[in-house]
């Protein structure tokens, strides 16, 4: 009875699986009728906007970083003190890696952009970010062998799903030609989210995090580094990371971030 009544038992069970798979299909019909009709908004004021993700007043309020700026840090200067003298960050506290370079100092609309793309799923977002870090950073990537996006921990990555900082460093390496190496630093530890952090706590909080896997290793020794990130706000997870790099032997690690914080109240030496 048992062998006879099986094929039913199947045919049942794939006729349940179609009729749920089309309820699923069914369902989502709605949501993409709203995407065909409504137009997409900015992420920072929620105007309609056409392409980028961000409308031309918002866009007017990014505070792109230019000359003068700090030659190791990037951090953009009130008034040029001259040539190659370095911020009072730098010459206090000089960082493992060699320069930095931001397109955006870290305000309003900034957080707004890394915010949706780190955390809503606003992947379109990352063109348009990447080409203006290239743009930024295009000193560094003249010079650069390899990019190398921050990394998150396996289970961070498994819940966002997707590494912001990957997403930023395929569209610079697209933009640029230059090498990406995804999969050549690893965070080996789990680590808090800095967000709240004294500088102090966020540097402990890394210290040892990162590591570049033995297999990869001829991807980053002997050659000039980029290290691609979001956010420069401390420091402490780009240094750690450079940190990392160089005990692999890296020949010289730069940074380029999408944004960084910049204290108005430090003045140059």
């Amino acid at each position: 009875m048992d062998a006879e009544a099986s094929p039913s038992r199947s045919i049942s069970s794939h006729l349940r699986g179609a009729l749920g798979a089309c309820r699923g299909a069914l369902a989502h019909l709605p949501k993409l009728a709203l995407d065909i009709a409504l137009p997409t908004l900015c992420v920072s004021c929620r105007e309609p906007v056409d392409g980028e993700g961000v409308c031309a007043a918002c866009w007017a309020k990014l505070s792109f970083i230019a000359p003068p700026f700090c030659p190791r840090l990037g951090i953009p200067f009130v008034y040029d003190p001259g040539p190659e003298l370095l911020s009072m960050e730098a010459i206090a506290s000089p960082p493992a890696y060699q320069r930095a370079r931001a397109a955006v100092r870290y305000d309003d609309v900034a957080r707004t952009l890394v915010h949706s793309l780190k955390y809503q799923d606003r992947t379109d977002l990352a063109p348009a970010m990447g080409r203006w870090m290239a743009r930024a950073g295009q000193e560094l990537l003249d010079e650069a062998d390899v990019l190398v996006p921050v990394p998150l921990h396996w289970r961070r990555g498994w819940s966002r799903r997707y590494n912001q900082s990957g997403a930023l460093a395929r569209v610079i390496s697209r933009q640029s030609g230059v090498k990406l190496a995804s999969e050549a630093l690893r965070r080996i530890r789990a680590t808090e989210q800095q967000i709240g952090l004294s500088r102090p706590q966020r540097a402990a909080n890394v210290q040892g995090a990162f590591k570049v896997a033995p297999e990869r290793s001829a991807d980053v020794a002997g050659r000039r580094v980029i290290l691609i990130d979001d956010v420069l706000t401390s420091g402490a997870t780009t240094d750690a990371c450079a940190r990392a790099l160089l005990r692999a032997k890296a020949a010289q690690v730069d940074v380029l971030v999408f944004a960084r914080v910049v204290d108005t109240h430090r003045t140059p030496i």
